[in-house]
């Protein structure tokens, strides 16, 4: 089927034909996965309700609802682990199994490997998205009739780009230092407490909101829940997209290089094959 397609798809499809069939070998875990995107959205859900109106003047610019406010913040947050993760989890196991040197003497592009290795866990993530957002609407009422489609897909973009980015640096640390990686629990642990994931971040001291604002998930997560639960237009949304693209045109290059500087040093101290 390949051989019909355009010849610069044939590799990310390879790559996602591999991670698919790698996937589908453990059927308890897809379905574990499954039924964990329903039990903590119905967990989030009562706790919003044992919560009631707490907390109901920082929830007011999002509409009100706790429910939709987490809803929102845990579906979208998995881009921030798949980025992080998966080009960093592709470099284990190729390290491990002793396929990562072999592609890095081909002639396949970093930049396709970069992008080629994310290519199914993104698709996967995008699904999780969907099937929490099905959940919250279809069982725990959660009204998404004024979402901005436009709006929100700009910024589903430069998340991705902005979490991919941090995600090469991750696996660039993964590279050379094989376990140590420094970068993947520094980000994911202060985005998760500063980024506005379960609760808003005017909830912080001021001196917390202010290093919250230096992290690209903060904007990303808001301008979100603007676009999908208040149907904020473009305009209105400048705000979010704006860091967020810049933060990508600065960081996706930058990491890039950073990673093929770790490529070239681990093929000059020859431990590539080491784990």
């Amino acid at each position: 089927m390949m051989n019909y397609l355009p010849l610069f798809l044939n590799k990310p499809l390879a790559f996602m034909w591999r991670d698919f069939l790698e996937d589908k070998s453990y059927k308890l875990a897809f379905i574990t996965q499954l039924l964990s995107i329903f039990i903590s959205t119905a967990m989030f859900y009562f706790l919003s309700r044992l919560l009631g109106t707490v907390g109901a003047s920082y929830l007011q610019p999002y509409g009100g609802d706790y429910f939709s406010f987490v809803l929102i913040g845990i579906a979208f947050y998995s881009y921030l682990g798949v980025s992080m993760g998966s080009l960093a989890d592709t470099i284990r196991e190729g390290q491990q199994i002793g396929t990562l040197e072999a592609l890095l003497v081909t002639q396949t592009e970093i930049p396709t490997i970069i992008v080629s290795s994310s290519l199914y866990s993104l698709f996967w993530a995008t699904l999780k998205v969907a099937l929490y957002l099905a959940v919250g609407v279809c069982f725990f009422g959660v009204n998404l009739g004024e979402a901005n489609i436009p709006g929100a897909l700009i910024i589903l973009i430069l998340t991705i780009l902005s979490f991919g980015s941090l995600g090469i640096v991750s696996a660039s640390f993964v590279m050379v230092l094989k376990r140590g990686d420094p970068v993947n629990w520094i980000v994911t642990s202060v985005s998760g407490l500063l980024g506005g994931l379960y609760y808003p971040v005017s909830v912080l001291p001021d001196w917390l909101q202010t290093v919250s604002y230096l992290l690209p998930v903060t904007y990303a997560l808001d301008g979100m829940r603007y676009a999908v639960l208040q149907g904020h237009n473009l305009t209105q949304l400048l705000p979010h997209i704006f860091p967020l693209m810049v933060f990508s045109v600065i960081m996706l290059p930058l990491s890039i290089l950073i990673f093929g500087y770790a490529v070239r040093k681990a093929k000059k101290d020859g431990t590539l094959t080491q784990y």
